[in-house]
């Protein structure tokens, strides 16, 4: 081989190693920055935002915590474990609201101890709903993070204003990590709580899907129901209004045990309400409420009906199922299964008033409306259903409460 074309090998070899070097340097970059921000271009939940903060606002603080699974920052890190190990603040206690820590109880549990931390863990959905004195001691600021629905019959809303109640008594600062609504923040829908059904799955007269991030609702509870507690909300950021779970960026984490996908969660607030009336939601099964049905029902006949209606961004399937648990368990239901094609357009709330006067229709001595009432939480509704007024008519009848609503919540926006 000649000198020259020595000469050419080792620059071509060179070549080579440069352009290597420079892409090492290039994912070493990238990687970086990952690290520092989670994933480019992501909403940046409450916990994200009081990180890159150092945890400023808390320093000095001694902080009972009121989270679950759903508390986890850009990385997937617990804010449990965050907060215990973030220098200047004093983690002295965890609360969790109904499903347990771990979010996999399906009924009242008790209080414990964490195993990873050593701290109590209080149960809010057990004994007490509420943290009582005892919970309360050594404790000088109360911080919520948890994923909810962004339905009024969801519990964890109504456990983090009774726990606003009490720190309101107690004189604790009480601060609120936000995160998004699953259902975005423009639309409202359902029929407003009555006044004298207040509980745990309605807290306050709101319709049933309330288009506020649980940051929105803690302030309008706050002023709204004259709790008046010193109230900080750590806001997001890169959050819209007209988003959509799968439009944050977010790991989704299904907040609650039968609520396991972002479809589910769409059609939740409507199909949800109408359990208590003898049909499974689909408890028990690996697509609950995306699909209905009862070992009484015809899933062929109601699918047919409900297509009939055209209801928007929805198409029906026959699709019979058995429960492994739940309402029906190891029973054979004819069932219908929710096809969602377009979930901008899906009114779910509207959509359980249309199955629940074909059902009525069609199994008049099984399906009795009068049992939805626990959930739906508004009696005029329930009569108009019971007397066979048309679902258009009672959505209709919601549209003054609904605009009143929509007025006041407004004032307590925090994004466009």
């Amino acid at each position: 081989m000649s000198q020259r074309h020595g000469d050419r090998g080792i620059r071509k070899k060179f070549r080579v190693l440069a352009g290597l070097l420079v892409l090492l340097a290039l994912c070493n970059s990238s990687q970086a920055t990952v690290k520092k921000s989670g994933r480019p271009g992501r909403v940046q939940t409450g916990i994200d935002i009081l990180e890159a903060e150092k945890f400023a606002p808390l320093r000095g603080k001694h902080v009972g915590l009121i989270t679950n699974h759903t508390g986890l920052d850009a990385l997937g890190r617990s804010t449990i474990e965050l907060f215990f190990h973030a220098p200047g603040l004093q983690l002295v206690a965890l609360f969790s609201p109904e499903h347990g820590i771990a979010g996999r109880a399906d009924e009242k549990f008790a209080s414990s101890k964490d195993p990873t931390t050593g701290l109590p863990t209080y149960s809010l959905y057990g004994e007490s709903l509420r943290p009582t004195d005892e919970m309360l001691a050594g404790i000088d600021t109360l911080v919520f993070d948890v994923q909810d629905a962004g339905v009024r019959f969801y519990t964890y809303t109504a456990t983090m204003a009774y726990c606003m109640e009490e720190a309101a008594k107690h004189n604790i600062a009480f601060y609120v990590l936000d995160r998004p609504n699953l259902l975005g923040g423009d639309v409202i829908e359902g029929p407003i709580l009555d006044s004298d059904k207040t509980n745990i799955v309605g807290y306050f007269p709101l319709p049933i899907r309330y288009g506020l991030t649980i940051g929105e609702l803690a302030q309008f509870f706050n002023t709204e129901n004259h709790i008046g507690c010193d109230l900080h909300v750590v806001a997001m950021k890169n959050w819209h209004r007209n988003y959509f779970f799968e439009s944050t960026g977010i790991r989704w984490v299904p907040p609650s045990p039968n609520l396991r996908t972002v479809k589910g969660s769409v059609v939740y607030p409507g199909i949800e309400t109408l359990q208590n009336a003898g049909v499974s939601v689909g408890r028990g099964t690996e697509t609950p409420f995306e699909e209905f049905g009862a070992p009484w029902m015809d899933g062929m006949a109601v699918a047919d009906k409900l297509n009939a209606l055209h209801q928007p961004g929805l198409r029906f399937a026959d699709q019979p199922f058995i429960p492994v648990s739940g309402l029906y368990a190891g029973q054979r239901c004819g069932g219908v299964g929710i096809r969602i094609t377009d979930r901008a357009a899906v009114r779910s709330v509207r959509t359980g008033l249309e199955i629940a006067v074909v059902l009525q229709k069609l199994y008049p001595a099984k399906f009795d409306p009068g049992k939805l009432l626990f959930l739906i939480g508004n009696s005029a509704t329930i009569r108009q259903l019971q007397a066979g007024v048309p679902p258009e008519q009672i959505v209709a009848s919601w549209s003054t409460d609904l605009a009143n609503f929509d007025q006041t919540r407004r004032k307590y926006f925090l994004y466009k």
